[in-house]
């Protein structure tokens, strides 16, 4: 199983995400940063391990607030070899042209971002793209039929409780068996509540392929030994 450091961009900095409760956010406290910056963030986050994929949620284009477009493109630059995964909330065809074209990283297409379910459609064969599903609560973000028709997600899933982010609350492992039981065989990756070690062990047995974290590495709950230990077994599992 992967693990996917995310960091949140608000105004040019990171900032501390907790329940999706958006309009509380504020700059990131860390000990492996000695700043809010994004740069020095991910160079704190890549000392605790050579994390091959890094998510990064761009607050301020998703909620049509600007955007972090420079930000993207300096750390785009300073680790070349980084896979990025990026939020920037694409919602229609232009947008995502546009976002590709800029070969910032491979564009996360979010549900609680979309009005129907054509550019998900669009892209459901793309190996590039990764869909997000949006969950608040029980409520699922976006237009039903997205979550309804598994035909039309793309290989790279992100099941996102958008609830349990920076809660401490563990990972919605029910939610995640659900969306397994009708994604034939697409890799999934969750997000929100990731607490510890244990909670990777968990995921790892429920057969799920990454857990994006950004809490429990800043607070150290999670560390170096961890995920050296869980490299090792996946080099004895291969």
């Amino acid at each position: 199983m992967q693990v996917i450091p995310v960091i949140d961009l608000m105004g040019g900095k990171v900032v501390h995400a907790r329940k999706g409760d958006r309009g509380s956010y504020g700059p990131l406290v860390s000990p492996l940063s000695p700043t809010s910056d994004p740069l020095d963030v991910v160079r704190g986050l890549l000392s605790v391990f050579p994390f091959p994929t890094l998510y990064i949620a761009d607050l301020d284009a998703i909620q049509d607030h600007g955007d972090n477009l420079r930000t993207l493109r300096q750390i785009r630059d300073e680790f070349p070899t980084l896979e990025v995964w990026v939020d920037n909330g694409a919602a229609d065809v232009g947008a995502l042209a546009a976002f590709l074209e800029a070969d910032l990283g491979a564009p996360v297409i979010g549900s609680e971002s979309q009005d129907d379910t054509s550019l998900v459609a669009q892209h459901r064969d793309s190996a590039r793209i990764v869909l997000s599903l949006d969950f608040r609560g029980d409520a699922f973000q976006g237009p039903q039929p997205i979550l309804d028709q598994p035909s039309l997600w793309p290989r790279r899933i992100i099941v996102m409780t958008l609830a349990r982010v920076g809660s401490g609350a563990g990972p919605d492992l029910a939610r995640l068996a659900s969306i397994q039981s009708i994604a034939g065989g697409r890799e999934i990756y969750a997000a929100g509540g990731v607490r510890n070690a244990a909670d990777l062990s968990a995921l790892t047995a429920a057969g799920v392929s990454g857990a994006l974290t950004a809490t429990a590495l800043h607070e150290r709950r999670i560390v170096t030994a961890d995920l050296e230990a869980m490299g090792s077994l996946r080099r004895a599992a291969g």
